[in-house]
């Protein structure tokens, strides 16, 4: 008989190998980008560090207090920038700038009116 697992198990074991991480965080980002919700993605970065192994693992990668840690991926707050970008670079990520489509093909043709 086949041992079954939960979806969270499973979730933990996947987000273990640190490209799969890397892939989770930018789904994550991209549904932030479109829906605004600051918890799924403070959830979904909760879970990728316990499967990485945990806040006190993330504090000695980082430098940082894992109480700050802790604060910073908590549902009620919002993490400084600085702190997400050192989270993130600890999974082998960066923050990055993108234009919007729809906004870059707008300011394009606002520049070339200018242009004219």
């Amino acid at each position: 008989m086949r041992k079954m697992r939960t979806f969270s198990e499973y979730l933990m074991e996947v987000l273990a190998d640190r490209e799969e991480a890397i892939g989770f965080i930018q789904a994550l980002l991209e549904e932030y980008h479109a829906f605004g919700s600051t918890t799924a993605l403070l959830h979904g970065l909760r879970t990728v560090v316990e499967a990485q192994g945990g806040v006190s693992e993330l504090a000695d990668q980082t430098d940082i207090p894992p109480e700050t840690l802790s604060k910073a991926l908590d549902n009620n707050g919002t993490p400084q920038i600085d702190t997400l970008g050192t989270i993130l670079k600890a999974f082998g990520c960066k923050l990055s700038i993108e234009p919007l489509e729809a906004a870059s093909s707008t300011e394009s043709a606002e520049y070339s009116d200018v242009a004219d």
